[in-house]
């Protein structure tokens, strides 16, 4: 809900409790003076009779009724109850129009004073204002012995009062659907600023424009000098943000500068410490020394051998960082991947068949890729390859026995690829961080060699083919990687050659 509609019906809300506040009052004020006037002519008229008893003997009597003011108002109709005998005597009027008042049980205190009743007539219902007035006998236990009842006819005022409400309900209900649409249409005066600050951020964001700034219309109120402050943050913010990506953009740059310098001596080192070794090998030769000599080359040799061990796993340890750190540089610097539309099932054959000849301790498997057959994807064969081999190495990496299986799934328009473990996994709560660079777990910290940047990379592959990863892992029990591809329904070359290349190492 917005905050226009919100103030709008808060607004709306306090009038229409105030409005009915204020209907009430008039209501019952007019309610009271209607009647007020009413019911001191009914008692009056009822305290203007005096009550005779006239008793017969055996316990019996009646009552009779005489009016110490000689006129008499035709508006008023009597009628005088008596408890004793249950006989009831009315005026010409209500006999003659055949009205019957309510009679209280006298067993009771009856219900004195003013008392509305919608009596029947034979013009049908009509309402009538009743002043009960109880009479007693005149000894010590002030016995009650009648009823005298005075009543008119409270039609016209019931009208009226009935078409008070009306008007009040009708004239509340438009007050109240007036107010609703202006107070809509002044929220929204009042909260178009905010508007132009909502569209101009909406602006910047899309844009990546921090130039931009905010239009400052109108009085310097509190949402103009929220906009002032907003321009100033704006203009804080652009030169931060330009210092960073200044500083960012130079990183990038060094990085990248870097990896491509490094790549080339380390490429000598490996090269040359191959030739020391090929020429090592020809100088033990023995048909080329003599025993004295081959056993003084042999020791050195082993020294020697053991050095350039050494020196030629750091250098391929290094060049696989340089490798992963130039890949990243490249995504950072939003490198675009050349893609075409590739039938997945040769891609990962390819993967399986080479994956095979790696270096390992566990089985290697390779399950059902039926999955694949007659599918294609939108993007780049050698990035592919890489991704697969990212994974299938860290699986053999961290599976010291057991089994490494990949296979491949097809669900929802998308084609999924498991490598699939018996390793020694990681706590679920790693999962979320394994894909951060330089992340390793600290279980396998220490006893497994590489950089933590495979797992990146793999990351950036995947987004740059709008994909996604599953992971499943329990420590002790293996892990399990669904890598998700979405499936490219475009009509397929007629024939497509797969050129095998070299892999960065992950």
């Amino acid at each position: 809900m917005t905050i226009r509609l919100r103030l709008t019906l808060w607004f709306s809300g306090i009038l229409a409790a105030a409005l009915i506040v204020l209907c009430l009052a008039i209501y019952f004020f007019v309610n009271m003076n209607t009647y007020s006037d009413m019911k001191d002519q009914l008692r009056e008229q009822a305290l203007d009779y005096n009550v005779l008893k006239v008793e017969y003997g055996m316990n019996q009597m009646d009552l009779n009724i005489e009016k110490k003011s000689p006129f008499v108002d035709k508006d008023f109709y009597l009628q005088l109850v008596n408890y004793k005998d249950g006989i009831i005597k009315a005026s010409g009027a209500l006999q003659s129009n055949g009205i019957k008042y309510p009679i209280p049980e006298a067993k009771t205190d009856p219900d004195y004073g003013y008392v509305k009743a919608n009596l029947k007539t034979k013009e049908g219902e009509v309402p009538f204002l009743i002043y009960q007035r109880p009479i007693y006998n005149n000894t010590a236990n002030q016995e009650l012995i009648g009823l005298l009842q005075v009543g008119t006819v409270i039609a016209s005022e019931e009208k009226y009062l009935a078409g008070l409400r009306v008007i009040l309900i009708l004239s509340s209900m438009i007050c109240l659907l007036l107010a609703f649409t202006i107070g809509l249409f002044l929220a929204r005066k009042a909260l178009q600023p905010i508007e132009r600050v909502i569209r101009t951020t909406e602006q910047i964001q899309v844009g990546s424009d921090l130039s931009v700034r905010i239009p400052i219309e109108g009085p310097k109120d509190e949402i103009g000098r929220l906009v002032y402050t907003l321009n100033i943050m704006l203009s804080r913010i652009e030169m931060a943000y330009n210092g960073l990506d200044e500083s960012y953009k130079a990183q990038r740059r060094f990085v990248s500068d870097a990896s491509h310098e490094l790549r080339t001596p380390l490429t000598t080192i490996r090269g040359n410490i191959e030739l020391l070794q090929r020429m090592w090998s020809k100088t033990l030769d023995p048909d080329e020394a003599g025993d004295i000599v081959l056993a003084i080359d042999t020791q050195r040799w082993e020294l020697s051998n053991e050095a350039m061990q050494d020196i030629s796993a750091e250098a391929r340890r290094m060049s696989t960082l340089v490798n992963d750190l130039l890949a990243l540089a490249r995504a950072d610097a939003g490198y675009e991947m050349e893609k075409a539309t590739l039938p997945m099932l040769p891609i990962v054959e390819e993967v399986g068949r080479r994956a095979g000849l790696l270096p390992r301790n566990a089985e290697w498997r390779i399950g059902d890729l039926s999955a694949l057959a007659g599918y294609q994807v939108y993007g780049n064969a050698d990035y592919l390859q890489q991704l697969l081999f990212i994974f299938i190495e860290n699986a053999f990496k961290y599976t010291p026995s057991g089994w490494i299986e990949m296979s491949a799934v097809h669900k929802d328009n998308q084609l999924g690829i498991i490598i699939k473990d018996t390793g020694i996994g990681m706590n679920p709560e790693e999962v979320p961080h394994i894909f951060d660079r330089f992340y390793r777990a600290d279980e396998s910290r220490g006893k497994t060699v590489g950089t933590g940047l495979g797992l990146s990379i793999a990351k950036w592959i995947i987004d740059e083919h709008r994909g996604s990863i599953e992971v499943t892992t329990m420590e002790e029990e293996g892990s399990t990687f669904v890598i998700w591809l979405p499936i490219d329904f475009s009509p397929q070359p007629a024939s497509i050659i797969m050129e095998g290349t070299d892999r960065n190492e992950a």
